[in-house]
């Protein structure tokens, strides 16, 4: 008889560890807090309007199609990909500029700016290449339990290639002068939930994701990658209980045996894999002395930002931007300040748009569109009540006004907004997060917390705050990881 394995929650880690651990002859149920799959990869439709609610960018395709390969499926059975072009639009204080999918234009387009730069390119894409190679390969598909798991020829002679101990900021500082290639080149890790000063230089391996391997939509928007993930799991015989709120993890001597919800459900397990907020689930979903890290721990964590999101639907076609625009027209140190430094409401906030409408007509009404507006704040900040909200719409749309000449408020027909209270709420997002744990140097690796309890024999864990971080194409191979990991150690049982 095969074993049972419970997953919570069914974000895209959630939907991978269940999906391996069918394909390896596991009974597998995934309990869900909401109506559909996803997790804060949901979607929603209001007025003719279509929304993504979390990630927007489609990055590293060719961590998705090991995903649907390992299935003996393709990305195309799925979704439909385009690549974009250009990739995406930054605003300066001073001008804007397109970046160019085709690597030999943006290489044009970094020596018009700094003589020279075009050609530092190509020596910097020939590091991160090697990064990305050794780094997704060698290091992010590990469970990271143990130092030993990194004794590997390519990881101990490449030690130094990888610039593990250098941070990222000064990497790119060594091969550009030029204010606006640098912030290009910073602004990738962003996702990883840190300053770049404070994020490791092997980071640059997301250089070569973001200018080689291309900037992507699914169309439909991302939540057709979720429902293709969706699609194979239950083809896979997942059993999926959607509109399940868990709220217990029952443990007898060592190990859990029945996860509860809130309706008074109960379900059988061999093994339980958290793929809800880590957090929530060591400290509200067990006992005390079942949990693996106490408060002190928790509260030590440097978190990656929290966000504050707009979704808006205007009633006239927007000239000036691009499916994805950043508006990088204030300077970024105070508003890195204002996310690690010293955390309060940011005065002066950077600003990220994306308008899937640009590149699919089906996303809004005829003659309209949708647009996604995202502030990085930091996680854990009080005070988000409607008023703040309003003001930094209000922000928003003065600043869009001047770069565009377009006014989003004599246009707007639909609003909504998302904030710490609802990743609390929707989420049990520690700190109101929208993006984990940051991969900071002492947040990498054996250094984040365990894929696998301390405490409990088979229990597990994935996800963003836990290895390899955060991000979509991550959090597709956390679920690997510890699927993977799973299947190892009851095997030998």
């Amino acid at each position: 008889m095969s074993k049972k394995a419970i997953v919570i929650g069914s974000g895209y880690a959630g939907l991978s560890a269940a999906t391996f651990l069918a394909q390896s002859g596991w009974e597998v149920q995934v309990l869900e807090k909401h109506d559909q799959p996803g997790g804060r990869s949901r979607f929603f439709s209001s007025d003719g309007f279509s929304f993504d609610m979390g990630p927007s960018w489609y990055w590293m395709p060719d961590v998705f199609e090991r995903y649907f390969t390992s299935f003996g499926r393709k990305v195309e059975d799925y979704y439909t990909l385009e690549r974009l072009s250009p990739s995406y639009r930054i605003y300066w204080a001073d001008d804007y500029m397109d970046v160019p999918s085709d690597y030999e234009e943006l290489k044009k387009l970094f020596n018009q700016l700094e003589p020279g730069a075009g050609e530092k390119l190509d020596a910097f894409m020939e590091e991160a290449a090697y990064k990305y190679k050794v780094g997704v390969n060698k290091l992010v598909y590990k469970p990271s339990l143990s130092w030993t798991e990194f004794i590997d020829k390519d990881l101990m002679t490449g030690i130094f290639r990888l610039d593990v101990f250098n941070n990222i900021k000064s990497h790119i500082a060594k091969f550009f002068k030029h204010p606006k290639i640098r912030q290009l080149m910073e602004f990738p890790v962003l996702f990883l939930g840190a300053l770049p000063e404070n994020t490791p230089a092997l980071y640059s391996l997301m250089n070569y994701a973001d200018i080689k391997l291309g900037t992507w939509y699914p169309k439909g928007g991302m939540h057709r990658v979720v429902a293709g993930m969706h699609q194979l799991a239950t083809e896979k015989g997942v059993v999926f209980h959607f509109n399940k709120n868990v709220n217990h993890i029952h443990v007898t001597g060592k190990n859990a045996h029945t996860v509860e919800t809130s309706d008074g459900e109960t379900y059988k397990a061999d093994v339980v894999v958290g793929a809800a907020d880590y957090h929530f689930m060591e400290t509200s979903l067990l006992e005390e002395k079942y949990q693996s890290y106490s408060k002190k721990y928790w509260d030590s964590r440097l978190m990656a930002p929290g966000s504050l999101i707009y979704y808006l639907g205007v009633n006239k076609k927007v000239d000036g931007i691009l499916h994805h625009t950043l508006f990088f027209d204030v300077p970024f140190d105070q508003h890195g300040k204002d996310i690690y430094t010293d955390p309060k409401w940011p005065d002066t906030p950077l600003f990220y748009l994306s308008s899937t409408s640009i590149s699919d007509a089906s996303q809004a009404p005829e003659g309209c569109d949708n647009l996604f507006f995202l502030i990085p704040i930091a996680a854990g900040l009080d005070g988000d009540d409607e008023q703040v909200r309003e003001k930094y719409l209000d922000l928003i749309c003065k600043r869009f006004k001047e770069k565009t000449g377009y006014d989003i408020k004599e246009h707007l027909v639909f609003k909504r907004t998302y904030c710490s209270t609802e990743f609390i709420q929707d989420y049990n997002a520690f700190k109101g997060n929208a993006y984990g744990l940051a991969n900071t140097l002492l947040q990498t690796a054996i250094l984040r917390p365990s894929c696998k309890s301390k405490k409990v024999g088979n229990l597990y864990y994935t996800g963003q705050l836990t290895v390899p971080g955060p991000g979509v194409p991550p959090s597709l191979i956390s679920g690997e990881v510890v699927a993977k990991l799973i299947d190892k150690e009851f095997n030998r049982v």
